[in-house]
């Protein structure tokens, strides 16, 4: 059976040789398998690529992409899926925190029947904010993608080639995964593995990175514009029944006067709801646009051991 490793790559030069050599290693204990690797350079400037090729021109069955670009890692991993030739195609990072070693227990995993098996962390070895940023992911993807409530997700997976010959279909130029994972299948399974220390460096996801990874939650869904509709539905109630008692309030007590102040927080109030309503849709149109715009999921400049180039 031959198994492909996608791997999304990113300023990787000193961690890359380690983790393939680690792969193959692995793969060579167990009889029955064969691996191939795709590695896509997501617009590293560094020696990432250069160190890419060197391994593709060692080992046949690693192959590789230069992206024009930096896409985004979701757009790196379409690049490689795209590729892969795979029975089963493996997602992992090229931080060695989703190790080697561990790749046996998802592959095993998946022999159970499943179409999507994720690898879960019992202790994560993350900085304060990425394990801040990984509970909201966690809440908020049930909610707007659909995740089953028992799943746990993470960016060690493995799917089947069913999977992957429909996640591919999608194009759009802002993709996310697990969300497209989510569309084409429930029959999930999980197990745990050990989650290790990044080998080298320090996670590329700013604060910045990760909002822009969480807005790409709305192309899956339309839950915020459903909330903006509950927030808009409240605001104007609110205006109804405060406007109701400051009626009333003046008719019980004509010497009242109506305030100032009273009258900016309202307006603030609800100016402020219609401001929102409007950037969240503005968000929508924005990336409507772009669709229509015909802007690239990813665009591959280089190849190494790769017959035929593929640019979406």
């Amino acid at each position: 059976m031959l198994v492909s490793i996608v791997i999304p790559c990113y300023y990787c030069e000193k961690t890359i040789r380690k983790e393939v050599e680690m792969i193959l290693e692995e793969f060579e204990r167990h009889d029955g398998y064969e691996c191939e690797l795709v590695l896509a350079n997501d617009g590293s400037v560094d020696g990432s690529f250069n160190e890419i090729t060197a391994l593709a021109k060692e080992h046949p069955n690693v192959h590789g992409l230069d992206l024009m670009r930096n896409f985004g890692q979701h757009n790196a991993l379409m690049a490689a899926l795209n590729y892969a030739q795979g029975e089963l195609i493996m997602g992992m990072d090229d931080d060695m925190q989703t190790h080697p070693s561990q790749m046996f227990k998802l592959i095993d995993k998946i022999q159970e029947g499943y179409d999507l098996v994720y690898g879960i962390y019992p202790e994560v070895k993350n900085s304060p904010l990425k394990r801040l940023t990984s509970k909201l992911n966690k809440e908020s993807s049930r909610i707007m993608l659909n995740r089953p409530k028992e799943v746990t997700s993470s960016n060690f997976w493995i799917i089947t080639k069913t999977v992957r010959d429909e996640v591919i279909k999608h194009t759009a130029f802002n993709p996310y995964v697990d969300a497209i994972f989510y569309r084409v299948t429930h029959n999930i399974g999980m197990v745990q593995v050990e989650h290790f220390k990044r080998d080298y460096g320090s996670s590329g996801y700013t604060f910045r990175r990760l909002m822009r990874l969480w807005v790409s939650y709305w192309n899956f869904s339309v839950v915020p514009l459903r909330i903006s509709f509950i927030l808009g539905l409240v605001a104007s109630i609110g205006g109804l029944v405060l406007t109701i008692l400051i009626i009333i309030n003046k008719i019980l007590n004509p010497d009242m006067i109506v305030g100032w102040t009273s009258t900016m927080c309202v307006m603030i109030l609800l100016f402020g709801a219609v401001l929102m309503v409007l950037g969240i849709v503005g968000e929508y149109l924005g990336k409507i646009i772009l669709i229509l715009n015909d802007t690239p999921q990813f665009i591959v400049r280089d190849t190494v051991n790769i017959d035929k180039e593929k640019d979406i």
